[in-house]
């Protein structure tokens, strides 16, 4: 998990770059084919099949529809926003894990993690700050991209086992084409990649890919409650490449929300951990 997030947080670092001269849609576009390629022939290397039947199953036509809208807005607000300010909100995804395996798996949450998960999103809203200036729909865009993501990773955890991880993210890289392809007939038209633009796209899905296959493997093979905490070490890894590369320097409010978050998260984890291991013994 630890190693899907400094992937991920150097994926957004190419994204965002390359987003300042491509338009989002065209981004999408080429990264979501390059990436769907990319798991295609690690799918076929290992012998299985590229378009399983399983495919069409409720679960990953669900997870599919969560993957389409987390890449969209995603991809959206780290174009718009600064890295850091998307990866904060991101943070608050591990809430919305646990909050929905809750209400759909049905697993037991105490009213401790509810406070911890409330107060979490509280911290979400100081990052957004609703109300003051700077507040906007491309902030609002990454707490779509989080709820998205959140609903994928417990998707993940139902998918069929019949189909491998590799499989998923061939699944997954194909849905970033057709919302590149809406998001583009809206947004007027694509443009010629420079050499530093097809260079910025191809190490962002190198790395993608790497990162999409550590994360799928955390999550079918992990507790949840286990590997979800290292996905803050994504927040870490961002706020590094912000200040380094594009010379971001989150606000106190930003940093405020981001640690409450990060305390709810790890809190409501560590605290379903425990109760799980009681339960065992």
């Amino acid at each position: 998990m630890t190693g899907a997030m400094a992937g991920f947080a150097v994926e957004d670092m190419f994204l965002k770059a390359a987003a300042r001269e491509l338009p989002v849609g065209q981004v999408l576009i080429l990264f979501g084919g390059l990436g769907m390629l990319g798991f295609a022939l690690l799918v076929r290397r290992r012998g299985e099949r590229v378009l399983d039947p399983a495919i069409l199953t409720r679960t990953v036509l669900v997870r599919a529809g969560f993957e389409l809208a987390g890449r969209l807005c995603y991809t959206l607000a780290i174009a718009l926003v600064p890295l850091t300010l998307a990866s904060a909100i991101l943070q608050a995804a591990p809430l919305a894990v646990v909050a929905g395996a809750a209400l759909v798996f049905g697993e037991r949450v105490g009213w401790r993690r509810w406070s911890a998960i409330a107060a979490g999103f509280a911290g979400v809203m100081l990052i957004l700050r609703p109300g003051l200036e700077g507040f906007g729909p491309p902030a609002l865009l990454a707490v779509a991209g989080m709820i998205g993501f959140a609903g994928r990773d417990l998707a993940t955890r139902a998918a069929p086992p019949v189909l491998s991880n590799l499989q998923l993210g061939v699944c997954g890289f194909a849905m970033m084409v057709p919302a590149g392809a809406v998001l583009l007939a809206l947004s007027g038209g694509a443009a010629m990649p420079s050499p530093a633009a097809l260079a910025q796209l191809g190490a962002a899905t190198a790395v993608g890919v790497a990162a999409y296959w550590a994360l799928t493997v955390a999550m079918r093979t992990g507790e949840v409650a286990a590997v979800t905490p290292f996905r803050y070490t994504r927040l870490v890894f961002a706020m590094l490449l912000g200040a380094l590369v594009f010379g971001e320097r989150p606000d106190a409010a930003t940093l405020a929300g981001s640690a409450i978050v990060v305390a709810a998260g790890v809190y409501t984890l560590l605290r379903g951990s425990r109760r799980a291991g009681s339960a065992r013994r």
